[in-house]
C-alpha cells in the first residue's frame, strides 16, 4: 500500500516529480533556517530587537509562504506555470514602477511597502520574466506568434531600464544573462549573441563611470586600499579562522560585525562556525540542483518547456555564484542573496518559485509539443 493513490492529485504529483530536485532544495531550505538562527543574532541585538528575532521571522513567518509557493507552483502545468507568470509578471511590473516613487534604502529605491510586509519586486520578475520571455522565444520559433521575439526584446527593455533606475546594476545584469542565454537557445546566432554581451558589457561598463556606488565596488576589488573594504576582510578571515570542519555552532565572531551577515555574507558565517567540508556540501547542493534539472532537459522536445526549465537554472545557478564569488572576494561585492540561504523573505519566496517552477516543469508527465 503507498503512501499516495498514483490516481489522486497528491499521487500524481509524488510519482512524477524529481525527487532527487525536491530533496536537494530542501536541504538547502533547511540550512538556510539554521543560517538566520546562527547568524541572525547579533545583527539583531545591534538594532534592538531580540536575539532570535531573523530566524523566527525566516521560519515562521517567511518559510511557510514560501513552501506553500513552491508546492502549489510544482502542482502547475506547463500552461498553468506560464499563466501564473503572466499574472506575477503584470503585478510586479507595476510594483517595481512604484517603488521608483518610495524611499531610498541604502540609496537605492529597491523595496515597497504594503502595510507590514517589505517586498522587493525584482526578484519576482526574474522567475516570471524568465518564463514568459521562454513562451514568447518558442511561440516565435514555431510561428505562433510571430512577433514573438519583438515582444521579447521590448519586455527586457522595459523592466531592465526600469530595475537600472532604482538603481541595482547586478539584478539587470543577471537578468540580461538568462535573456541572452534563452534567446541564444531559441536560435539566436551566434554573432547576434556576442553583439548583445557586447552591449551588455558596455553597459555595465557606463554604470562603473555614472554610477558612483558601482565605481566604488569595483574601486576596492581592484585596489582594497582604495576604500573601506570592512565587510570583505572579515569574511576571508572568517574563512581562515574556520578551517576544515569549523570553530563549532554558535563559536563564530564574524556575525558580530557584519551587518549584512545573515543576508548577502551568510556563506562567511557558515565557513566559519561549520567549515570547508560544509561550505562544500553547499556548492555541491547547488551544482547539483542545475545539473540534474539539466539533466531533466535531455529527453525534452517542448521548446518552450527547454527554453524556460534553461533559463530558470541559469538563473538559480548564476545567483548562487555571484553571492559566493562576491564574498571570497573573487568579483566586486554585490547585494545578492544566496538562494534559499540568506535570510530575507521576498528572496526565498521568489526562489521558492523559481524551484516550484522547475519541479513543475520537469514532472515526467508532460508530453511534447503540449502545454496541457
Amino acid at each position: 500500500m503507498t503512501v499516495f493513490a498514483r490516481s489522486a492529485l497528491p499521487g500524481r504529483w509524488w510519482w512524477t516529480i524529481d525527487h532527487w530536485l525536491l530533496l536537494a532544495a530542501g536541504m538547502l531550505v533547511g540550512f538556510g533556517v539554521i543560517m538566520a538562527f546562527a547568524a541572525g543574532g547579533p545583527v539583531a541585538e545591534n538594532i534592538g530587537l531580540g536575539h532570535f528575532h531573523f530566524g523566527q521571522r525566516q521560519l515562521l513567518q517567511h518559510l511557510p509562504i514560501a513552501m506553500a509557493a513552491m508546492l502549489g507552483a510544482s502542482l502547475l502545468s506547463p500552461a498553468g506555470v506560464l499563466r501564473v507568470s503572466v499574472l506575477l509578471l503584470a503585478i510586479f511590473a507595476v510594483l517595481l514602477v512604484a517603488t521608483l516613487f518610495g524611499g531610498a534604502i541604502k540609496g537605492a529605491q529597491r523595496w515597497i511597502s504594503l502595510g507590514p510586509l517589505s517586498l522587493q519586486p525584482s526578484e519576482f520578475i526574474k522567475p516570471s520574466f524568465a518564463v514568459v520571455a521562454a513562451w514568447l522565444f518558442a511561440a516565435a520559433r514555431t510561428g505562433v506568434l510571430p512577433r514573438g521575439n519583438l515582444l521579447s526584446i521590448a519586455a527586457f527593455g522595459a523592466l531592465t531600464g526600469l530595475i537600472l533606475m532604482q538603481p541595482d546594476v547586478g539584478m539587470a545584469a543577471t537578468i540580461t544573462a538568462v535573456w541572452i542565454c534563452q534567446f541564444f537557445l531559441a536560435g539566436l546566432s551566434i554573432g547576434w549573441a556576442a553583439l548583445l554581451g557586447v552591449a551588455g558589457a558596455g553597459i555595465l561598463i557606463a554604470s562603473y563611470f555614472l554610477l558612483p556606488h558601482v565605481a566604488s565596488r569595483v574601486n576596492r576589488f581592484l585596489d582594497p586600499s582604495s576604500g573601506d573594504s570592512f565587510q570583505v576582510d572579515r569574511s576571508l578571515e572568517a574563512f581562515r579562522n574556520g578551517g576544515l570542519f569549523g570553530r563549532g555552532p554558535g563559536e563564530g565572531t564574524v556575525k558580530e560585525h557584519l551587518p549584512d551577515a545573515h543576508a548577502d555574507f551568510v556563506l562567511a558565517v557558515a565557513g566559519e562556525e561549520f567549515g570547508l567540508v560544509v561550505c562544500l556540501m553547499i556548492v555541491f547542493l547547488f551544482a547539483f540542483i542545475v545539473l540534474r534539472g539539466f539533466a531533466r532537459l535531455l529527453r525534452q522536445t517542448d521548446l518552450f518547456v527547454l527554453i524556460a526549465v534553461s533559463g530558470l537554472l541559469v538563473q538559480f545557478g548564476l545567483q548562487a555564484v555571484i553571492n559566493m564569488a562576491s564574498t571570497l572576494h573573487l568579483m566586486p561585492t554585490k547585494g545578492m542573496t544566496l538562494p534559499f540561504v540568506s535570510y530575507g523573505g521576498s528572496s526565498l519566496v521568489a526562489t521558492a518559485i523559481c524551484m516550484g517552477f522547475l519541479l513543475a516543469l520537469t514532472r515526467r508527465r508532460y508530453q511534447a509539443g503540449t502545454l496541457s
